[in-house]
């Protein structure tokens, strides 16, 4: 019997378009600012092309050559969220400490992805996660150290799912949060010839603590971890980025939910999570534009467990 698969190509395209709305220098050590963000979306498989309001943002840092602050809070059309809000301490020119909803020192920073909707490594938590704790970072002779502790995610309450990390979601069926994580990331950049290097790597200690919810299922506390080996090469104008991760969740089922946007929704407890991503910037001089980025983004996830499927997502755009 021979088996005969179809083929599905789906095209986008999207304009997205950031107006600076405030950028005041208070003072030599503050600046306030903020954007607004509109966007236009086509999609062959949609006759609903529109330009639509996408995002409203403040922000406010501080920086005196030794405390500094920084802090960005965002309004959607549906939501409005934290995205972080931390201080900071400098000991010298190479260490430096960071309390509050800060980023996850996890992988390749700050994105592993070029696209307006990120890598799948996004929605499972593993990139531009912000969560509340500590982060001490330590930089020498293209050495760069992270260490960090996150109590929780931002807003401690699994339960919440309007919110711009993905975190682990708290549901009937999948009844837990994120109570403890424990990051150490490693990073060394090199130069060879005209190529730029950035070789690391990190591992990420998970707690989940089992929230009862009525009429949900049973369960206990649980933990799990996650592991990532990055490089990133960067020549001229071209930029390759190339991650591998394995993460390995103790949760019932071999699923765990997560959530953000305010949708809930659930993922393998255990996968491995390939990215290539080639990107090229050029610069350009037309009116209001002067730069754009073609990039062709792909991650791949091959999950473990029984009934789960394997998920590819490939972005290919320019911006």
């Amino acid at each position: 019997m021979m088996k005969i698969r179809k083929k599905v190509l789906v095209a986008v395209a999207v304009l997205d378009v950031a107006f600076p709305v405030l950028a005041v220098p208070v003072s030599d050590d503050l600046d306030i600012g903020g954007a607004v963000r509109l966007n236009y979306g086509w999609k062959d498989y949609d006759n609903d092309a529109k330009l639509e309001f996408e995002l409203f943002r403040a922000d406010i840092n501080y920086d005196d050559g030794q405390l500094f602050a920084s802090a960005q809070y965002r309004w959607y059309q549906d939501q409005s969220v934290i995205h972080h809000a931390w201080m900071g301490y400098k000991f010298s020119d190479n260490a430096s400490v960071k309390v509050g909803v800060t980023q996850v020192p996890f992988g390749l920073l700050p994105y592993a992805s070029h696209s307006f909707w990120f890598g799948v490594t996004y929605y499972l938590g593993l990139e531009d996660d912000y969560d509340a704790g500590v982060h001490w970072q330590y930089e020498q002779d293209g050495w760069r150290y992270d260490v960090a502790y996150f109590a929780n995610d931002e807003y401690g309450d699994g339960s919440r799912f309007k919110r711009y990390s993905f975190d682990t979601a708290t549901t009937a069926a999948r009844p837990y949060e994120e109570a403890g994580q424990l990051n150490g990331r490693i990073e060394h950049s090199f130069s060879s010839g005209d190529i730029h290097h950035t070789l690391g790597a990190s591992l990420q200690l998970n707690r989940f603590d089992y929230q009862p919810v009525a009429g949900g299922a049973t369960g206990s506390d649980t933990d799990g971890y996650a592991a990532a080996i990055h490089w990133q090469l960067d020549w001229d104008s071209w930029q390759t980025q190339l991650q591998y991760i394995h993460y390995d969740y103790n949760m019932p089922d071999e699923r765990m939910a997560m959530s953000a946007f305010a949708y809930p929704f659930e993922i393998a407890a255990k996968a491995d999570v390939v990215t290539t991503n080639l990107s090229r910037s050029m610069e350009v001089s037309w009116g209001a534009i002067s730069n754009i980025t073609c990039y062709n983004d792909f991650t791949h996830t091959v999950v473990s467990g029984t009934g789960l499927k394997t998920l590819s997502k490939m972005s290919l755009d320019a911006q």
